[in-house]
């Protein structure tokens, strides 16, 4: 949804610089899968739930902030990290959209292990893991990118905002909501 909604309003390049924060952010969850840290992770119930809230209350934030948005506003739920829309900033944001949804780390963990041979390098396996995934997401996530820049003559009609501000908040606040009431597997 962030790469949608920057690549509405600022272009397919900055879509793609919030990709790049995104997947950076997978990177840290495969190192963290690949060294047990996102199992101790999971383990620190008290971390686990610090870790939820907080990307809960960040998601329920960008929500309302989108969904109450001025009509003549022409960002939905992109609020950036920095004072400058720079590229560093954009890519930070995803960085930080991604990083704070635990359900990553929770996927990542459980997924993983799945596909590794324990007699194998690990290293070598968990590379070629995180450079095939890297290269999938970059290529969805370049078509939203695009798609998105291409559509962004709707994002410039009063009608269009109100309803991208309205649907657009309304699933940040539904995922806020939905990480808010995540249990313990």
């Amino acid at each position: 949804m962030l790469v949608l909604s920057i690549g509405l309003t600022r272009g397919w390049l900055p879509g793609m610089q919030a990709s790049a924060g995104i997947l950076l952010a997978n990177l840290l969850y495969f190192v963290l899968s690949a060294t047990s840290i996102g199992a101790l992770l999971l383990a620190s119930w008290e971390l686990f739930v610090l870790l939820k809230w907080l990307g809960a209350a960040y998601l329920i934030w960008l929500g309302l902030k989108t969904f109450f948005a001025p009509r003549d506003a022409m960002l939905p739920g992109v609020i950036p990290l920095t004072s400058a829309r720079t590229g560093l900033g954009t890519l930070l944001h995803g960085v930080v959209t991604q990083g704070a949804n635990p359900k990553a780390l929770l996927f990542f963990t459980a997924f993983l292990p799945q596909f590794v041979h324990p007699v194998v390098p690990l290293a070598p396996q968990i590379a070629l893991l995180a450079v095939t995934s890297v290269c999938i997401e970059f290529g969805v996530l370049t078509g939203y990118a695009v798609l998105a820049s291409r559509a962004s003559g709707l994002a410039r009609r009063p009608r269009s905002v109100r309803l991208i501000h309205r649907v657009g908040g309304g699933l940040l606040i539904g995922a806020g909501t939905g990480l808010a009431t995540l249990k313990r597997l």
